[in-house]
């Protein structure tokens, strides 16, 4: 952000005009979330009270109930230019129904002062709803972690410019309520992470086929229920054809294909486009058998769940075609001491060191996820219903990537599809959904983004 602000600035961009830009783009949100409701803004010291100072004499024209509270005079050169345009109340406390909270922004890395900290807390306590812009006041923009105790809670957060780290990554994400951004003018800047956003997809060619479009071969383990899920998904989510490779006959839908080949033989098809493997196979000799099998053939493949606590460095030894690992906490963990990393820093600084050790797109998924690619890509997914926190929506996910992997999509790209994917389906499931409920529900968001 700080490289996209400099680069306007070089060209001519003033930062006072950069300040309107911001503070009248967030007036507009607080203007719709008030209602005609008493509106109180919070003003630090930095450029953030400085927005503060644009948001509340944007109100104020508007004809809006508005007043300021300053925590400090203005320290920059276009937060004491904001102030002096202000021609509405300064108050030294006041119980609105919505504040503002100006106090620091992306810029914080120390905790907030027990003064600051105890102003946010009453006004924070005397207000019906909070606002917080760019950030929530005691947090640190790129970790994502409170630099303070029992910060307030937020209805909504306006980012400026560009989504910081924070937006996406737990605990803070879950404190920030709805998250809305405004358009400064910044531009992308080589090198950054990007917000994962809906994928757009083609009809198939007039002269597609199965093959065409994708086969996707899942690996059945010892518990075919989780193969069968992924496999659910992955049929909705643009593969042509999904196969299930088992030891035995599987009561399945008419739809899916079960191989029941020699796993070596069948992997040998040079029609495979992807493979699956990890949801439900299990962890013992066999399961690690079917696991090297997939790894000595040269098919894209995503690993999952039990494949993740089974793989080690020397299986990719001889792997050169693209590998997606999509890790929970716990297979992530494993999968540090396998490639004998610390785990140490942030989610964002753990999913990059494994992408580089291991040379696989890394999912790291959870309450927040983040996919890191080997070559220094990275991506940040919104935060997605918590209604996903039951067994078997990882599989669900994980059929869903490796559906778009067989399509032939980047495996970055198709990891960035797939989790937008899970996540629209999740929204659309509602509440209280199954897995099985949610895979249904992917073939409907992928239609969304035809």
């Amino acid at each position: 952000m700080r490289d996209a602000e400099a680069s306007l600035i070089a060209d001519g961009t003033s930062v006072d005009e950069l300040m309107q830009r911001a503070g009248r783009g967030a007036a507009e949100w607080v203007w719709r979330l008030a209602g005609g409701r008493a509106v109180t803004v919070l003003c630090g010291p930095g450029n953030n009270g400085g927005d503060g100072w644009v948001i509340a004499e944007a109100i104020r024209t508007r004809g809006g109930e508005v007043a300021v509270i300053a925590a400090a005079e203005p320290a920059t050169d276009a937060a004491r230019t904001a102030r002096a345009l202000y021609r509405g109340q300064v108050v030294t406390d006041h119980q609105g129904e919505v504040l503002v909270d100006c106090l620091f922004g992306s810029g914080l890395t120390r905790p907030l002062g027990a003064d600051h900290c105890a102003l946010l807390s009453r006004l924070a306590a005397s207000h019906r709803h909070i606002v917080a812009i760019d950030l929530p006041s005691g947090i640190d923009a790129d970790l994502g972690l409170p630099l303070n105790r029992d910060l307030p809670r937020y209805d909504l957060t306006i980012a400026l410019g560009a989504w910081k780290a924070a937006h996406f990554l737990m605990p803070a994400a879950a404190t920030m309520g709805t998250l809305k951004l405004v358009d400064i003018g910044v531009a992308a800047v080589a090198g950054a992470a990007q917000a994962i956003a809906r994928p757009h997809f083609a009809a198939p060619g007039a002269d597609a086929h199965k093959y065409t479009r994708g086969l996707l071969g899942l690996v059945v383990g010892a518990m075919p229920g989780a193969a069968l899920l992924a496999a659910q998904a992955a049929q909705g989510a643009g593969a042509g054809y999904v196969r299930l490779h088992a030891d035995a006959p599987l009561a399945v839908p008419n739809e899916l294909v079960v191989s029941t080949q020699p796993l070596a033989d069948a992997l040998s098809d040079k029609r495979l486009a992807a493979l699956l493997i990890g949801p439900g196979l299990g962890r013992d000799g066999p399961a690690r058998e079917k696991l090297t099998l997939a790894l000595a053939e040269q098919v894209p493949a995503v690993l999952d769940a039990d494949a993740l606590v089974l793989l080690a460095p020397r299986l990719l030894a001889e792997h050169r075609a693209p590998l997606i690992a999509t890790p929970h906490e716990g297979e992530l963990l494993a999968l540090e001491r396998a490639w004998e990393l610390d785990g140490a820093g942030s989610k964002v600084e753990r999913a990059t060191a494994l992408a580089l050790a291991s040379d696989m797109v890394v999912v790291a998924k959870g309450a927040d996820t983040v996919i890191a690619a080997p070559d220094g890509r990275l991506a940040l997914a919104h935060r997605a219903s918590s209604w996903l926190s039951t067994a078997g929506t990882g599989d669900v996910l994980a059929g869903t990537i490796a559906s778009r992997l067989a399509t032939a999509a980047d495996p970055f790209d198709a990891a960035c599809q797939g989790v937008w994917l899970h996540g629209e389906a999740a929204r659309l499931a509602g509440q209280a959904f199954s897995a099985g409920q949610l895979a249904e529900k992917v073939r409907v968001a992928y239609a969304a983004c035809l």
